[in-house]
């Protein structure tokens, strides 16, 4: 089953909560695809020898890889961390994650400056294009295992919102308002 994806609530409950609209909106994979949002559906179980996952990685040039276990027993500071996560931001590379177990929710912005929330689950891997708006939360469960994957040697650094003037938002601005046709504001 693909990932799912919907416009998220204005809700201020906690944020590991589902805020699904009433009623629920769904984003599809075509909707995600046109904010640069990539998107692939692995076997969790072998990606020590995946060939899809190595041909990902080949072509796209991810030469660095570590793996995360993100629940309150394995992470020091794990509160801390998460509000971390959650806090509105962006990054100067590409951010590409995949889930091997547990689950949680990636939100990024669309082209309205709307929360899309993306449940990832295990087998999801999903590529998010530098200079997106975008934020990070556990689902419930507390628990989630990502493979962390880089080109080069890795740079975590997030740039907190506003980044308007910072050249990999300039240059996603710019190719969304390419693929739209028309400006988008400042968001």
């Amino acid at each position: 089953m693909a990932i799912e994806a919907w416009l998220m609530d204005d809700s201020a409950e906690d944020p590991r909560l589902p805020h699904r609209r009433n009623p629920n909106e769904l984003v599809s994979l075509d909707q995600l695809a046109e904010l640069g949002v990539l998107y692939w559906k692995l076997n969790p179980n072998n990606y020590e020898i995946d060939e899809q996952l190595t041909r990902i990685r080949e072509t796209r040039g991810y030469n660095y890889m570590d793996l995360l276990d993100l629940c309150p027993e394995k992470v020091e500071n794990y509160e801390v961390k998460l509000r971390n996560f959650y806090t509105e931001h962006i990054h100067q590379d590409e951010e590409i994650r995949y889930c091997l177990e547990g689950s949680g929710y990636f939100d990024v912005r669309d082209k309205d400056d709307r929360w899309i929330r993306i449940l990832i689950k295990p087998g999801d891997l999903i590529i998010l294009p530098a200079g997106i708006y975008h934020r990070f939360t556990l689902d419930p469960t507390n628990y989630v295992k990502l493979m962390r994957l880089f080109k080069g040697e890795p740079v975590w650094t997030a740039y907190n919102r506003p980044q308007e003037d910072n050249p990999s938002r300039k240059e996603y601005i710019k190719s969304l308002t390419e693929k739209f046709g028309v400006p988008l504001a400042a968001h």
